[in-house]
């Protein structure tokens, strides 16, 4: 189904001088999956808000029934605290999905999970609301935090201490869920309210992911991926690879301090926070500081720095325009830019792009030299001989 997607704001609007936290940049992949017809997931990604439904029903039932909740969020939020609009607005959901059932009988039965997360800038925190089984996480220097509780009948067994967290990741009862949106005319909707640093990597997802793949998975990736594009497209990958029992949605967003943006274009997404709100805060308060003075430099010392400069102007600019095909470090075919070579000191003349799902290991002899011999390319042949490896593994459609 075609989602509710917003463009990002931050590159059409000045941010306003006191904001404290703003959404970076974010994105969104949504799949059928592997082994269902429809796809009855739906999501909202206009920021600073975020959304994500995963319905269920007969026929299309399922997806009237998470269409309808993303509908409920798309003018936004209403006045009032972050909290209680959001929580107002998941009621205003549920009971127009509990109205049309009862209208239609097609539609009886259906409904649909639903997880929200806004960023509010002056408080530096993110607002989520949430029920059912899609979920919410912070990525944090290398730390992943589940910020929802699933309302399942799995997640009640464990909880209870009825079976242990290495059984409810392989209960056959583990789709079942115990809340959703429609059934009811009123809903109890889980509320936190989440403190938030700039570098925070937030995720949120239908269980068509985590079903497929792990916590420690989903950190790896995250972790590894060079874009938030690259992330959410991996993410996806890998959940289709490990089976795809499911509709597959994920939305990944990164914040920041406008004052101090994290960088641009290509980059890890893992980004480790700077300052504290509180030096961050003195820090505007401050006047720019005067520059230091520069002591002399002899005329040898200049000559030898700009050997030196040029040397790298030539290696970087080979750098920037040569491609080749590798195996990254979880050993999957992946694309690098730049010169297959190590340099003294850690120093690599190369960056990973993009990690597919494929391991080297399972390609065909040829395809795996193809991989491992490392000949420079261009960028669209390199590209394109990656899309073909996805492709023959049936990872693209």
């Amino acid at each position: 189904m075609t989602p509710l997607s917003g463009s990002n704001w931050i590159a059409n609007e000045k941010p306003n001088d006191n904001t404290m936290l703003r959404v970076a940049g974010h994105a969104e992949r949504t799949d059928v999956g592997r082994q269902r017809q429809a796809n009855e997931d739906s999501y909202l990604a206009r920021s600073p808000l975020f959304v994500v439904a995963d319905g269920m029903g007969g026929a299309q039932a399922g997806e009237v029934a998470s269409l309808t909740a993303i509908q409920s969020f798309q003018t936004g939020l209403p006045d009032g605290s972050p909290s209680e609009s959001i929580e107002r607005t998941i009621a205003t959901a549920n009971r127009n999905i509990y109205d049309q059932a009862h209208a239609d009988s097609s539609l009886s039965g259906m409904g649909t999970t639903i997880t929200v997360a806004a960023v509010d800038a002056d408080t530096e925190q993110v607002y989520i609301g949430h029920v059912g089984d899609s979920r919410a996480y912070r990525l944090r220097e290398g730390i992943l935090q589940r910020l929802t509780k699933d309302h399942s009948l799995v997640e009640e067994m464990r909880r209870r201490g009825q079976i242990t967290e290495e059984q409810a990741e392989d209960h056959p009862q583990r789709s079942i869920i115990t809340r959703a949106l429609g059934p009811e005319p009123e809903v109890q909707a889980d509320m936190t309210t989440v403190p938030s640093e700039p570098g925070d990597i937030f995720m949120l997802c239908s269980d068509g992911l985590t079903t497929m793949i792990g916590d420690d998975q989903i950190r790896d990736i995250l972790m590894g991926a060079t874009s938030l594009d690259a992330a959410a497209r991996t993410l996806v990958d890998e959940a289709n690879r490990a089976g795809g029992r499911d509709n597959i949605t994920v939305i990944v967003f990164q914040v920041e301090d406008p004052v101090n943006p994290l960088p641009r274009g290509e980059q890890p997404t893992m980004v480790r926070p700077g300052a504290t709100r509180h030096e961050r805060r003195a820090a505007r308060e401050r006047s720019p500081s005067k520059p230091r003075r520069r002591g002399k430099v002899i005329a040898g010392v200049l000559a030898g720095l700009a050997v030196l400069l040029i040397l790298f102007a030539g290696v970087f600019l080979a750098t920037r325009q040569a491609w080749f095909l590798g195996t990254d470090p979880a050993g999957r075919v992946a694309l690098y830019r730049g010169l297959p070579y190590e340099l003294p000191f850690g120093v690599d003349l190369y960056s990973l792009q993009y990690s597919t799902a494929v391991q080297t290991t399972s390609l065909p002899a040829n395809r795996q030299r193809s991989v491992t011999d490392h000949s420079l390319r261009s960028e669209d042949d390199a590209v394109s001989l990656i899309e073909d490896i996805e492709t023959r593994e049936g990872l693209t459609g």
